[in-house]
This record gives C-alpha cells, structure tokens and sequence, in this order.
C-alpha cells in the first residue's frame, strides 16, 4: 500500500516545496482554471496548514479511533468468531489501503500546484463540479454533523451513567445530561482552527487507550469469573435475523473504521506534504489495532451473543454491578473526555463552510469583524446539534443510515475511484482491478447495510419518543 508511486518527479517535488505557499495558493477550483488567488476564510482561518505528520497522526486517531469501537462486541454476536475477526482485518486492511490512496492522489496534485484542501475539492477537480456540489459535499456535511449529534447523544449518556452510579436513585433526564455535554461543545467549537486541536487530540490518542484499556481489562475480569450471564457463541436459528444482523454489524464495523475528513486531516500538513500522511496514518493504525482488536475480542468472549451495543452496559446485569462502581464511573469519564475531541474534529468541515460564509479574510483572524460572527454561528451549530440529540434519543438508528450512505462511500469507493481517474493504471494491472473490486464490493454492502439500517429503524419505531429518558 505505502509503496504504490505516485508518479511526481524530483522537479515537481521541488515546485511544491519552492513554490506552493498555502496563504496564497487556493484549492484548484472544479475547472482548474484558477492557480493562485486568495485563500477563502475557511481555508486560510480553519485549515490553515501548520502541521507535522506527528500531529496528522493525533487527527487520524482521534477520527477514527471513538468509542464506537464499544460496540464491536455486538457486532461479533451477528457474525461469530470466524467471520467477526474477518470482518475486522478486512475492514482494518481496506480502510488503511484507501486512505492511502487519497493521500497519494492529494500528494499528486499538491505537486502539480493545485493542493486540495477539502474533500469537495478534490472531487470538483477529478470527477466534475457537479460532484463535489451536490454529492460529495452534502454527504460529507451530513456524515460528520450527524457524528457531531451522534457524539453529544452518547457523551450525554455516559455522563448520566455516571450520575446513576453515585445516585441510583437520581431523577435528572438524559437530555438535560445532552444539554451540560453540549455546554462543553459549546467552549471547544470556538478553537479556531483544527491546527490548533493537536495537543488536544494527544490527550484524546491517550485517553482512547485508557477506555479500551478498562474494556478490555473489565471483560477479562467478568469472563474468567462466574458473575455474568451464561456466554452462548451460537448464532440465531431466524435466518431473516441472521441475514439482517450480519449485514448491521459489518455495516458497524465499516461505520466504526470511517473517518471522512481525509483530506481536510491532510490539509492541517506544512507543506511539503509528501509523505507525512503515510507516517500519520501508521501512528493511527497502531492505535487501531491494540484497541479494535482487544475489545473486540475480549468482550465477545466474555459475554458471547448477550454482548449490548456499547459494551460498558455489559458490566451491569439486572442492577448488580460485575466491577467495582469506581472502575465504570472512571472509564465512563475517559469515555466522555474523549467524545468532546472526536465531536469537535467532526465540527471542523461545519465551522470551514460557516467561516467561509461569515468571515473576512481580508480581515485579520482574530478582528472584531470575524470573531464576532465566528462566534455566534459556531455557537448556533452546536446548539442546533444539542437540540436534535436532546430531542431524538433514538439518534443512533438514524445515524447507521447516514452511514451507510455516507462513510461507505468516502472512505471506501471513492478513493478507489479517484486514484484509477488520477493515476490512470493499466487494467491489466493488480492496483486496477483491486480498486475496482473494492468500489463496486462496498457500493453494493452500503446499499444493503442502508437497507437493513431502515428495518431496523422501522423495528424501533414503536418505542421513539421526543426527549425520551433511556
């Protein structure tokens, strides 16, 4: 994966690193008719490109590596042990192999002098404005503002958890636990560039670790004990269940690899960038790897097909707790730490679009003129988004279809599809046919994982209810 060329000669190197300098190159636009003009605000103020790879490794991590990867014990249950550790190499293997490509195709082009700053960039320049307006675009905002909503619903149960356990007997509403999570969202958003949430997403790189660490460590303790429920490893005799379930939970271990944002990650790089994203990719992976792995497996072992959706449940049976209280209350807080990191990475291609809008960038960044509007704006999105995860607790149903038509193709068929336009490689060659393969494969789960998605929104339905205390 890392050893694919892309094709730039040693002059084009040095015409990137001597002549592209990013406050005052902008993004090629869809035409590519345009070399040098101003950066828009959104450019210039929110993805400035400051970074090292180090820091583009934080990012990475911080996108991908969320406490979705909770509920990858329940996807085990649908799949069984063969096919869940599979489904997880797989999904490790693809989702590592297409952000490379990305990177490579955005290398490419930042050689060439027209460096691609965001995802509707590239695909206005590669497949057509069309694209990047009216596909790419909306589904890129949709995807990451429905994980912006999705991460305040979950921070907001999390911290009512930990209320539960010091007052079991507590009378406080989950939305008014979304509502304090969405108070902190609303001091992060106003970080003004992703640049400068790098030490920020170190702590969320150590505090992911900490979490899956207690997963794993507290479903080792529960399984070699007897406290628990008995573990059953068989799958269910329905095949419609059966079928369905194995097409959620891939479709959970697809969503829980996505990311999105690639190219604004990439953005944050200074200049040269070849390379740098490779290494921050491999920083990422690590983290992968120890976390996906081990609460995957440990936590399907120790409660077989009994495993919940987010895995931490699973330390509660029937009001008795299987750990000691301190143990949920402390990985419960790491898991709330790390939830606002991962929101407001997600909060970053809203605050680009919002900064292009409203701010100047004739103006300095930090004038009255900008900060102003920067401020009511970023704090209009996050309330927004505080109100939809108050009001609609059932959110995450909502969100598997978002991503199913949303992370499946931006991180799965569309590098792919970009690199084959880009790089044009011969279709008698292996990289042709595997891209290929690996377009058409997930086009087709993302169809079906939408589908099972809406059965299982219209399984739940009878329960949704607005501003409902679960």
């Amino acid at each position: 994966m890392g050893s694919i060329s892309n094709g730039g000669s040693s002059r084009e190197v040095q015409q990137e690193a001597g002549t592209i300098n990013n406050n005052k190159l902008a993004p090629q636009t869809g035409e590519g008719r345009k070399d040098e003009q101003q950066l828009d605000a959104g450019a210039q103020f929110v993805l400035k490109s400051r970074g090292s790879w180090i820091h583009c490794g934080y990012h990475l991590t911080t996108s991908i590596v969320a406490p979705a990867l909770l509920s990858l014990p329940f996807a085990f249950a649908s799949l069984g042990w063969i096919a869940g550790v599979l489904s997880l190499v797989v999904g490790a293997l693809v989702t590592f192999y297409s952000y490379n490509l990305l990177s490579l195709v955005l290398e490419h082009n930042a050689q060439l002098g027209r460096r691609h700053l965001r995802f509707r960039d590239m695909a206005n320049h590669i497949l057509g404005p069309k694209w990047g307006k009216y596909y790419v675009g909306p589904i890129q905002f949709l995807v990451c503002y429905g994980a912006v909503v999705g991460c305040t619903l979950l921070g907001g149960q999390c911290m009512k958890a930990i209320y539960l356990i010091s007052r079991p007997d507590g009378n406080m509403k989950l939305y008014e636990f979304v509502i304090i999570f969405g108070g902190l969202m609303l001091i992060l958003a106003q970080i003004p560039s992703f640049h400068s949430l790098r030490y920020i997403n170190l702590v969320s790189l150590i505090l992911c670790l900490a979490y899956s660490t207690c997963a794993t460590a507290g479903s080792i303790h529960i399984g070699n004990s007897s406290k628990g429920k008995e573990r059953d490893y068989s799958l269910s005799s329905n095949s419609e269940t059966r079928i369905f379930g194995i097409f959620n939970a891939l479709a959970i271990i697809a969503t829980t690899f996505g990311n999105g944002i690639i190219p604004e990650i990439q953005a944050t790089l200074a200049p040269p960038v070849k390379g740098k994203m490779f290494k921050g990719l491999c920083v990422c992976y690590a983290v992968v790897t120890v976390t996906f792995f081990s609460v995957a497996i440990t936590g399907y072992w120790a409660f077989g097909n009994n495993a919940e959706g987010q895995i931490l449940s699973n330390f509660l049976d029937d009001g008795k707790y299987l750990v000691p209280k301190w143990f949920i209350l402390m990985t419960n807080l790491f898991t709330v730490l790390q939830l606002s990191a991962v929101a407001v990475v997600y909060l970053q291609p809203t605050n680009e679009v919002l900064e292009r809008t409203f701010a100047d960038a004739r103006r300095g960044e930090f004038s009255a003129r900008n900060v102003v509007p920067r401020v009511i704006s970023r704090s209009l999105s996050v309330v927004i988004a505080t109100t939809i995860a108050a009001m609609l607790p059932f959110f995450g149903d909502i969100n598997a279809v978002i991503g199913a038509f949303g992370f499946m193709p931006l991180d799965f068929v569309l590098p792919a599809v970009f690199f084959n336009v880009t790089f044009k490689p011969s279709k008698r060659s292996l990289v042709f046919w595997l891209n290929t393969t690996i377009a058409v494969v997930f086009s087709v789960l993302a169809v079906i994982a939408a589908v099972a998605a809406v059965r299982q929104i219209s399984l739940d339905a009878k329960t949704f209810k607005l501003f409902a205390n679960v």
